[in-house]
């Protein structure tokens, strides 16, 4: 594997371990700590994630017409900065200031997100790119497990604005060390020769069709876009939904939350090499339909054994379990078609334009939890409306989109 994206997948490590300190508690700060109501957490969260998908476009953009390093590393430097004002920010216990803090996480987010996929394209092609993203991403959620999981014992010793504090600084390493590591991207290197951009495409007179007039006209692309926005609706009930549910609803501790979320972190480490093992060769298509299903069992499982208070915590890791796996099969064709579907020169562009369409599900989505969640309804109930979404995602998607992706690029 190339040197970088061994730095990649090592920061990686860091990084994650930084930002799962505290954010993923950051919405029960605001139910526990500030007081807010769940429909308010939902509708703020979903605020939060607004500004960022206009500028998942313009950052793809800019990687493919700037370079990917230089992007990829000042992101870095504003995400840093931003946890660090996360943390003086739960100190103040200033709600605008606390927001303000998170939506600029999510921006630097936003801003890099699509120059760290075309950074990990430029660097491997066909099954050596759905491995490259593989170990980035067992590399995340190294971090993923040590940072929740010491996120929650720490929350309940020192308290949210310590831990955020603490983040901050980690994350600040982290940038550090990427930023004296990395080196350009073949991609880079050309355009730093003066040597012109790939051509995305041409239309029926031979001439080079712009970025956005080029996805405009890819319906396939944008087709698989909504069918992951719509089932994020269901899906991304895992970010702050499920955990705010556990804790608030059936009154798991924050330490027995943080073990459970740090499970799931395990288990990325642990099974998702073996699990991109497998799937090479198998269409990506296949795997959307494997992963979101999945998901769903695990969150209607999770809804059942709510009802029998003995099992909660169980229940809840069992829950973990399934979701994980969901988690894995998902994300191999969701880090890697994208890339595989764009045009020469497009990479970035495409990225950016996937993350924004499907962020637009991932940002309803917890306004849509939290409208379901303040209904007061039983679990089984609950979970099955929030599960909804993922119908017509599948049938669109089995019916309509995964015949009409290539051969080529649908092979993991």
């Amino acid at each position: 594997m190339d040197r970088n994206l061994r730095w990649l997948a090592f920061g990686a490590v860091i990084r994650a371990t930084g930002l799962s300190l505290v954010l993923p508690y950051v919405a029960l700060f605001l139910r526990n700590v500030l007081h807010v109501g769940y429909v308010e957490i939902g509708v703020l969260v979903a605020l939060l994630g607004v500004a960022p998908l206009a500028v998942y476009p313009f950052g793809g953009a800019i990687a493919d017409r700037l370079g990917r390093r230089n992007l990829l590393v000042a992101a870095l430097v504003l995400e840093a900065v931003s946890v660090l004002g996360t943390g003086a920010a739960m100190y103040a216990r200033n709600l605008p200031a606390v927001l303000l803090a998170g939506g600029t996480v999510s921006l630097s987010g936003a801003l890099g997100g699509p120059a760290f996929s075309a950074y990990i394209a430029d660097l491997a092609v066909g099954s050596a790119r759905t491995e490259g993203f593989t170990w980035f991403r067992i590399g995340w959620n190294v971090g993923f497990t040590a940072g929740v999981l010491s996120g929650g014992v720490l929350i309940g010793l020192l308290g949210f604005a310590t831990v955020g504090l603490l983040a901050g600084t980690v994350l600040v390493a982290s940038t550090a060390l990427l930023g004296w590591a990395l080196e350009p991207s073949p991609y880079d290197r050309d355009r730093s020769k003066g040597l012109p951009r790939p051509k995305g495409s041409v239309d029926a007179e031979g001439r080079a069709l712009g970025t956005w007039r080029l996805l405009g006209r890819d319906r396939l692309f944008l087709a698989f876009c909504a069918v992951l926005a719509v089932a994020q609706l269901s899906v991304s009930q895992w970010g702050t939904i499920f955990p705010l549910y556990a804790n608030t609803v059936l009154h798991l501790p924050y330490a027995e939350v943080g073990v459970g979320l740090a499970l799931n972190g395990v288990l990325v480490v642990a099974a998702q090499a073996p699990t991109t093992r497998r799937a090479l060769g198998h269409r990506h298509t296949t795997l959307v339909h494997l992963g979101v299903l999945l998901y769903v069992a695990g969150f209607l499982f999770f809804g059942t054994i709510a009802l029998v208070p003995g099992l909660v915590l169980a229940g809840f890791l069992a829950a973990v379990v399934v979701l994980t796996m969901g988690e894995n099969v998902l994300s191999i064709p969701t880090t890697t078609l994208p890339s595989n579907l764009a045009p020469p020169g497009e990479v970035g562009a495409y990225n950016g334009a996937y993350f924004a369409i499907t962020g637009v599900g991932q940002v309803l989505a917890t306004t849509f939890g939290g409208l379901v969640l303040a209904l007061g309804l039983a679990a089984p109930l609950t979970w099955a409306i929030l599960m909804v979404p993922a119908v017509p995602a599948l049938v669109v998607s089995a019916l309509w989109v995964a015949p009409k992706v290539p051969a080529a690029p649908n092979r993991a």
